[in-house]
């Protein structure tokens, strides 16, 4: 059997990642949002998708990383348009989301900054508090 997904990542970038220090490491709570954009170019099959990510440690530091992928659809796949808006808006985000965690991940294990590994994220939950 061949479970090859017909939703293809064809190119990653970092569009933005900023990190500014406040002050020094302390015990304040970290206070992040995510944000998403999905987009079609107008003339082919291709969606660009970004996520955003904000995090504020008040008196310490101020970081903003912002990654896009660019997705596309086997030419074979005859599927509907529905089905391929749920694809990328769903699974894109699912493909996204440990590339953008490694980078804070490697952004805070720095000195004097506590590591900040994201847990995992159900992200259908995340779309859905998104649309309310």
């Amino acid at each position: 059997m061949d479970f090859k997904s017909t939703l293809n990542l064809d190119k990653l970038v970092f569009d933005k990642i900023h990190f500014e220090r406040i002050g020094f490491k302390n015990d304040n709570q970290l206070n992040y949002s995510f944000e998403s954009n999905v987009a079609k170019k107008n003339d082919a099959e291709i969606y660009r998708v970004t996520l955003i990510y904000k995090a504020t440690k008040e008196n310490e530091y101020y970081m903003e990383i912002s990654l896009t992928g660019f997705f596309s659809f086997d030419n074979e796949s005859e599927i509907s348009d529905e089905l391929k808006n749920h694809l990328v808006n769903v699974n894109a985000i699912a493909i996204l989301m440990p590339y953008l965690r490694s980078q804070i991940s490697l952004l805070t294990a720095q000195p004097e900054v506590d590591c900040v590994v994201l847990p995992p994220f159900n992200i259908n939950s995340m779309l859905e508090s998104k649309e309310e």
